[in-house]
């Protein structure tokens, strides 16, 4: 259970307001086991939350570059700092040598460490008179690095990932303040740290539509990445299907990252790797690939079951409807 007030003579945390009486914290658990749960998703708590907190990033990066000016709190700090930790994981778990060429097994090594630690390392994060949501909270970590039976990564391993930083939020151990280095640092670092980890262990993609889907593994980065470039001056959604300007551009936009990304991974004309993303090139601004995109998050992820069946539901992401 939560402590609702501040200890008398404990160190004002950073004097971040008390937490709500109502949370009691808990291990997430899966709630939506078939087709028709997904209405309940819809209409929960969690849903909401979830939504409110994308959007609200959404907002916050537009216009900006990722190389910009903003502060960074000791919570980023140490959250960077856990990723670190998870990369440095990677270069001491090198891949095996195994017949087939996909899905190393030398990852489920990697995973086993992060099952083990991940409470330690979410502890590591949050001031100490909020040790009590680590269990909670860790939940999300553990889901946001792939699958370690089938050896895979997908845009649900990514929500989980929104869904830690947004139960962070939540708890009070960031605040509105953190909003662009959480998706400048922390995620960006995330992603680093997620393509590290598909390259080394060639890990498959979860749920992928092939050239119909985005992209194979990711989905957010597009989404902020293309309300980052809203009103630029001079790049139009036209323009990052150019290797020149992808090359040129790719440190302040995030966008650009993913496309350089894409670039590295495959080969052969870029309309035929990924169809939907030269689609999106012919979108005339960017405001409108923004709008696009976030009614797409919403058709092929949040509302396809094969995603959500596996999202889990706790105090902070609650599965309980939203209150009229």
């Amino acid at each position: 259970m939560a402590e609702s007030e501040q200890q008398p003579g404990a160190s004002p945390e950073d004097d971040r307001p008390p937490i709500p009486v109502n949370f009691n914290f808990m291990v997430p658990k899966k709630e939506i086991s078939m087709v028709p749960d997904m209405g309940k998703w819809k209409r929960s708590q969690a849903y909401a939350d979830y939504m409110g907190f994308i959007l609200t990033l959404n907002e916050g990066v537009k216009g900006k570059k990722l190389t910009c000016e903003y502060p960074i709190s000791e919570t980023v700090e140490k959250l960077l700092s856990l990723l670190g930790t998870l990369d440095r994981w990677i270069d001491e778990t090198p891949p095996v040598d195994q017949p087939s060429r996909f899905g190393n097994k030398a990852y489920r090594t990697w995973y086993a460490k992060l099952d083990q630690e991940a409470e330690n390392l979410v502890s590591a994060v949050l001031p100490s008179d909020l040790s009590a949501a680590a269990p909670e909270i860790a939940v999300y970590l553990k889901e946001a690095v792939g699958n370690s039976t089938r050896i895979d990564y997908g845009t649900g391993h990514e929500a989980a990932f929104a869904a830690f930083l947004c139960c962070l939020c939540k708890v009070g151990a960031l605040r509105v303040e953190d909003q662009l280095a959480l998706i400048f640092k922390v995620f960006d670092r995330y992603l680093q740290v997620m393509r590290k980890l598909q390259k080394t262990y060639r890990m498959e993609p979860a749920g992928s539509q092939g050239v119909w889907g985005l992209d194979d593994f990711q989905f957010l980065p597009f989404i902020w990445g293309s309300s980052q470039l809203i009103d630029h001056p001079t790049l139009e959604p036209r323009h990052f299907v150019e290797e020149k300007v992808v090359n040129e551009y790719h440190q302040d936009y995030m966008f650009l990252e993913c496309i350089k990304f894409i670039n590295e991974m495959k080969t052969g004309p870029f309309a035929e790797h990924s169809n939907q993303l030269w689609n999106i090139s012919a979108v005339p601004s960017w405001s409108k690939v923004n709008q696009g995109l976030i009614r797409m998050y919403k058709a092929e992820c949040l509302e396809k079951f094969p995603v959500i069946q596996h999202f889990k539901f706790g105090s902070l992401l609650s599965i309980q409807s939203v209150k009229p």
